[in-house]
């Protein structure tokens, strides 16, 4: 457990899992979460792209990855 915390605090990944989820449930359907998620994980790796970082896969998956956890959720209710 204090190896997948210390993962997650690791260059605020946890901000990716939680943001992803937020944008999820602003989704109102399992679709477009998903949509919304995947859409909005690209344009923050867009972003830190342009800026000079390199892609970051993993930031990318936590966040659709977020956006998943939303889709249950939505999917439940």
């Amino acid at each position: 457990m204090k190896k997948i915390i210390a993962f997650l605090k690791m260059s605020n990944r946890y901000k990716h899992l939680i943001g992803g989820l937020m944008v999820g449930l602003l989704g109102f359907t399992p679709w477009t979460a998903f949509y919304a998620a995947f859409i909005a994980a690209s344009c923050l790796e867009l972003k830190d792209t342009l800026r000079g970082s390199p892609w970051d896969w993993i930031d990318w998956g936590l966040t659709v990855a977020g956006g998943s956890i939303s889709v249950l959720f939505w999917m439940i209710v």
